[in-house]
């Protein structure tokens, strides 16, 4: 019975911080469930440490935490954006020439969703529902940027261009974020070129990458730049689709 009564009073906790529009104290919720602060504090503190709450920088006060979202874009976003990226991964073939695709986060990996193949003969072919790592592809590597899902500890090497160093992969994807985009550069198999861009919803949340994959003989350096500004206008104009107001007044400027 203690073990039920302990779940819905995190579960009472959740709607609280929810309902409330606001971050909320432990004090505040120990009144809130007439029990007292230190059941409170525990109750709190197990919701936080698997990511179901986090703390408000700066406070001791509290918030939901990404792990709810993450299983909000699971259940209500899958799908959705599989169906409605699916016109921007054609577009990305007929402007680049590669293979494009659609991936989402999911247990550890870099789950891909869709695929679009290119009509040459030389291509590179993922797979639908193929798992991938995160650290050395372009997909997993956007993920963890941008979505900041975590990443495995051990960071196996594929190729000898894979980053196997923890300081080193957060170094680079702090030039990710800088970039806004993710370049997987012979990293998972050698002579294949990757770039994927996120996909946010309407809180603002990258729930999604889309990208593109070629040979290393057809995405040279002198291609790169012009097929990430692709791979980035696609991911950004299926956001402002899926509802992210901050990228609408950036599409409306490039239109004009």
């Amino acid at each position: 019975m203690d073990g039920i009564q302990s779940l819905a009073r995190g579960l009472h906790i959740l709607d609280l911080i929810a309902n409330s529009g606001r971050s909320l104290s432990v004090t505040e919720l120990a009144h809130a469930l007439q029990i007292d602060k230190s059941s409170a504090s525990r109750l709190v503190r197990t919701l936080a440490n698997y990511g179901y709450l986090q703390v408000e920088p700066g406070t001791r006060r509290y918030t939901l935490g990404r792990r709810l979202y993450h299983i909000g874009w699971q259940m209500l976003n899958l799908m959705p954006i599989r169906q409605k990226a699916r016109s921007y991964l054609y577009r990305l073939v007929q402007e680049t020439g590669e293979c494009a695709h659609t991936a989402v986060f999911a247990e550890g990996k870099a789950l891909v969703i869709d695929d679009v193949e290119t009509e040459t003969t030389l291509r590179v072919v993922s797979g639908t529902g193929r798992m991938i790592p995160l650290h050395c592809t372009a997909v997993g590597k956007a993920l963890l940027a941008f979505a900041e899902v975590p990443c495995q500890p051990e960071l196996a090497a594929f190729t000898p261009r894979t980053i196997t160093s923890q300081a080193q992969l957060e170094a680079h994807l702090l030039e990710i974020r800088q970039q806004g985009y993710a370049l997987d550069d012979e990293e998972f198999d050698e002579g294949i070129r990757c770039i994927a861009a996120p996909v946010y919803n309407y809180m603002g949340i990258a729930i999604a990458v889309i990208g593109i994959s070629g040979p290393k003989m057809r995405l040279t350096d002198h291609r790169l730049g012009q097929a990430a500004e692709m791979v980035m206008r696609a991911a950004r104009e299926l956001s402002v689709e899926l509802g992210h107001v901050g990228e609408a007044a950036y599409c409306e400027k490039i239109k004009d």
